[in-house]
């Protein structure tokens, strides 16, 4: 009886969402079958009203580090409520405050240089706010929202040469870019080019920014990707995983010749502010956060179990011709598929890629949900990558588990069936719909 009522009252909210705040998003995940009410999150796992057992290996886009639901950040955000604080009462000195990343990281770099330019990678994801979106190559997620920032400009993600030549001109406050591009395809750079972009950037006196958005909170095994460079980036923008999961906050780390440059005097002292930065409660969840990642040991925890995933895919699907690449740095990883050569699954292949783009991986993304119980996507700018980003906490079970999932739904793909009739099903589905 209880599950009938859970049933239904997804179903209700499912038809609220729709028509209040966005039906195309319900219209996707029912197509993809993956509209399921989650009742109770723990660590990797996720637990549906109809009894299922989700394993998150998405993690919320890096949010979820240290799992879901850890129980220190929980207590320490219940402590937090109960003694009735102070938060964003905004004439005070506040114990715990925080700020917007990306825009800030502008600002201040425009402030201090006194340039207007922003130099960015091409295919980088910098967040979906206008100042964000000025720094995206990719026309899928600034289509239709009209005139952006001025004089910003995108580089090769990877080339020196390029990004020299934009230097050169001396017009652009800050490059900023991600030490590892997450949604472009997990692309790891040669240690190298963020070396040689920093010595660029100090040539030039242009600010060296690094969007550490995913990469950052031990999710590629250290406190910042930058440390596995070498590189002393001017600002580090921080977010999604310092919230423990729990309540939003995000980070600017800059130096202090930065700050002083934009707090330079009294009538200067509130030039940059935010509602939301003196939020006790968000601020309690990423001290919570970082104590955890720390006492729990998770950045070597990170490295040690993504070497083993890494090893273990790549030992079972590099005997596969649609699989290009298992790549990727402590337990931000990725699966690049490419086109088969083989004219009897190249036909089906190209037939749903004149379809959508996209088609492919979410019949993978789909089948590891529904088949298998596994949460995972494709890189929002690169469509041919299942990004494979567990919490930091998954154990060596449920990697086995993962490992034998995707090469069960490779070795199909791999052969005319039924994984190429139901891509044709879907499609069909979502042109009727």
């Amino acid at each position: 009886m209880s599950t009938a009522i859970h049933i239904g009252e997804g179903a209700q909210t499912s038809e609220r969402y729709a028509q209040h705040v966005n039906r195309e998003w319900v219209r996707l995940l029912d197509l993809l079958q993956m509209n399921v009410r989650y009742e109770r999150c723990v660590g990797e796992e996720l637990f549906t009203s109809d009894g299922r057992c989700i394993v998150d290996f998405l993690s919320g886009y890096c949010v979820h580090n240290v799992g879901h639901n850890h129980p220190d950040v929980v207590s320490a955000l219940q402590r937090e409520l109960e003694r009735c604080g102070p938060a964003m009462i905004q004439t005070h000195v506040a114990d715990l405050a925080g700020s917007e990343g990306v825009e800030a990281a502008i600002k201040f770099a425009r402030a201090h240089t006194r340039r207007n330019g922003i130099l960015a990678a091409n295919h980088a994801f910098h967040g979906l706010t206008c100042g964000a979106l000025s720094l995206m190559s990719d026309d899928f997620w600034r289509e239709g929202f009209g005139p952006l920032l001025p004089e910003t400009k995108t580089v090769p993600f990877g080339s020196l040469d390029a990004l020299e030549q934009e230097l050169k001109s001396k017009k652009f406050a800050a490059f900023i870019v991600e030490p590892i591009q997450s949604e472009g395809g997990v692309c790891v750079p040669d240690a190298e080019y963020l070396q040689g972009a920093e010595l660029l950037c100090r040539r030039y006196g242009t600010l060296f920014v690094l969007d550490e958005v995913q990469t950052g909170m031990y999710r590629t095994g250290t406190f910042l990707a930058a440390h596995h460079f070498g590189v002393e980036p001017d600002m580090v923008i921080l977010a999604k995983a310092l919230s423990g999961g729990l309540v939003p906050v995000g980070a600017v780390l800059m130096s202090e010749e930065i700050c002083d440059s934009v707090y330079s005097s009294l009538p200067r002292a509130f030039v940059h502010t935010s509602t939301f930065s003196e939020n006790s409660l968000a601020m309690r969840a990423g001290l919570a956060t970082l104590e955890v990642l720390e006492r729990e040991e998770l950045g070597p925890r990170s490295i040690e179990a993504g070497d083993y995933l890494r090893n273990r895919l790549h030992d079972r699907l590099s005997g596969y011709e649609m699989v290009k690449e298992v790549r990727g740095l402590g337990l931000l990883n990725g699966i690049e598929f490419r086109a088969p050569k083989q004219l009897r699954l190249r036909i089906p292949y190209e037939a749903f890629g004149a379809m959508h783009a996209g088609l492919f991986g979410q019949i993978v993304v789909m089948r590891l949900f529904r088949d298998f119980g596994f949460l995972t996507q494709v890189c929002g700018n690169n469509f041919m990558v299942l990004k494979v980003a567990p919490p930091l906490v998954v154990d060596r079970a449920h990697m086995d588990a993962f490992v034998d999932a995707i090469s069960e739904i490779v070795e199909l793909a791999n052969s005319p069936g039924a994984f190429w009739s139901e891509a044709l099903g879907l499609a069909r589905r979502a042109f009727r719909s």
